[in-house]
């Protein structure tokens, strides 16, 4: 464990070692401590600063020039902390800025191929569609108005009373902010104004044709808002700042985001976008697509009931459970620049709809055997993910918790366990493999004539991928030789025996 309970020596490299916890710099040291005295000179040692590349730790030779690069820790809040040499900063991530301003380019442009491919008749995923809209199709001042209602509905949703206010992770100043855990509230209260406005005569059918420009304004929406964020975070105070979004490249800057939590008063922006205006859209965009189908048809098509459950329960889950987010890597790590803006408030309602977009001109027969088959599909999928969730947040809450207390963990340097057994004892992301199987699910109502409604699986694999790989380079500079052990005794990533 790192001796913490010593006080600070700023010529003194503490880690962590492999066989056994130390007490302090000299106590009950195992003879293979990767504890060395910092030559004087080398700058090496242990600082309060909350530069936020410090846990990289100088460079040191342990014993018998072993390098100690590999095994410093960082240590828990309030205690010894290692200093990152100034000027430090974290790798640059998705290819720098010139990946950063090909992906501002490649996502809208991917968005829109998907909603302009799922009308069309030969609905290829790839290949231009036969018919690209005229500019003016994108543009309509009735969207713009539905989009701007839809944002401040849910703003003002998110300012009402919540059930209750959760803390989120230390920061860098050693505070924490608060936040309402409204969502689900958010979903239930955008319902029923929607069940009112339907009962009334509000033809719900026809924002189906208005996919094309609410995305557009959305796309928009997204661009304005990440400049004026960025603005916002050039007066922003360093502490505030998030780990990777403070490169000193604007463009690669604007892309990540540069603050961690921008907010404006008590309402937090990037908390209110994660799960709200987009996640609740996604499942209005299902239920008016369904709603669609059923004044073509006559009535919805048991595939379209099936997308439309799977997902609705997706998310009243993530809205039910919203308090977990304040754990996630979006919260805790990333800032809010366009990246999560636009993946917040115009990919997630407008691509991950993809599937009930497809069934509305492209109807599947599905057959109740088969029903029955994605059905436990997506039941198993769901059981992998909510476990594997709930346990992962009962052991942050409480590891005493009966229900988690008899599981085994590893003991880490920052004074936290790493949990070996259980869910996270089959795979590293057992959350992730839940969530692949789900997606799958969503897809199979579709039919395999088309790669088309396999694209969110597809797109949602890459992520996960790339997703568990910057977790893993997380956790192993913050665990160290503690990760090595975990990675050791779960070999596997998100697929047992596969992956």
């Amino acid at each position: 464990m790192l001796a913490s309970d010593s006080p600070p020596r700023a010529d003194w490299l503490i880690c962590w070692a492999q066989d056994g916890p130390g007490a302090g710099p000299f106590k009950d040291l195992r003879v293979d401590m990767r504890c060395v005295r910092a030559p004087p000179g080398t700058g090496a040692g242990h600082t309060t600063g909350t530069d936020s590349s410090r846990h990289q730790a100088h460079l040191g030779v342990g014993v018998e020039g072993v390098p100690l690069a590999d095994f410093c820790e960082p240590p828990p809040p309030g205690g010894v902390e290692t200093m990152a040499p100034q000027g430090s900063r974290a790798p640059l991530e998705f290819g720098g800025p010139l990946g950063a301003a090909a992906l501002m380019l490649l996502l809208p442009a991917t968005m829109f191929h998907l909603l302009l491919a799922a009308r069309s008749g030969p609905a290829r995923l790839l290949g231009l569609p036969p018919h690209l809209p005229a500019p003016g199709a994108l543009w309509s001042p009735g969207a713009l108005l539905l989009w701007l209602t839809w944002l401040g509905l849910q703003a003002a949703f998110y300012l009402l009373p919540a059930r209750k206010m959760a803390e989120g992770q230390e920061l860098k100043d050693r505070s924490r902010l608060r936040y309402p855990i409204n969502g689900f509230q958010a979903l239930v209260l955008t319902a029923l104004l929607v069940g009112l406005g339907v009962s009334a005569g509000l033809p719900l059918g026809m924002l189906t044709e208005m996919l094309l420009p609410l995305a557009w304004v959305a796309t928009l929406t997204a661009f304005i808002f990440s400049l004026l964020l960025y603005l916002k975070a050039l007066m922003a105070p360093a502490s505030a700042l998030a780990p990777g979004g403070n490169s000193g490249n604007p463009v690669y800057d604007f892309f990540l985001g540069r603050e961690l939590n921008p907010r404006f008063g008590s309402f937090d922006c990037k908390y209110f976008c994660e799960l709200r205006p987009g996640l609740i859209g996604w499942v209005l965009i299902n239920l008016a697509l369904l709603v669609q189908e059923a004044g073509l048809r006559g009535s919805p098509s048991l595939a379209m009931w099936l997308v439309n459950g799977f997902q609705l329960l997706y998310v009243g889950d993530a809205l039910w459970h919203e308090e977990a987010v304040l754990t996630t890597m979006d919260i805790t790590h990333d800032g809010f620049g366009f990246m999560l803006a636009f993946g917040d408030l115009a990919w997630v309602p407008f691509t991950y709809s993809l599937q009930a977009q497809f069934l509305l001109y492209h109807p599947q027969p599905l057959e109740l055997p088969t029903a029955s088959v994605i059905c436990l599909v997506n039941a198993v999928g769901y059981y992998i993910f909510r476990g594997a969730n709930s346990q992962k947040n009962t052991f942050r809450k409480n590891p005493s918790d009966p229900r988690v207390a008899g599981l085994e963990t590893i003991s880490t340097a920052t004074g936290r366990q790493l949990l070996v057994s259980g869910w996270w004892g089959m795979v590293r992301h057992p959350n992730y493999l839940g969530d692949l199987i789900m997606a799958l699910a969503w897809s199979l109502p579709c039919g395999v004539s088309h790669l088309l409604p396999y694209f969110y699986l597809l797109y949602f694999t890459a992520l996960l991928v790339h997703r568990e790989a910057r977790d893993e380079q997380q956790c192993l500079q913050k665990y160290g030789l503690a990760w090595h052990e975990y990675c050791r005794r779960v070999p596997y990533r998100i697929v047992p025996y596969i992956y």
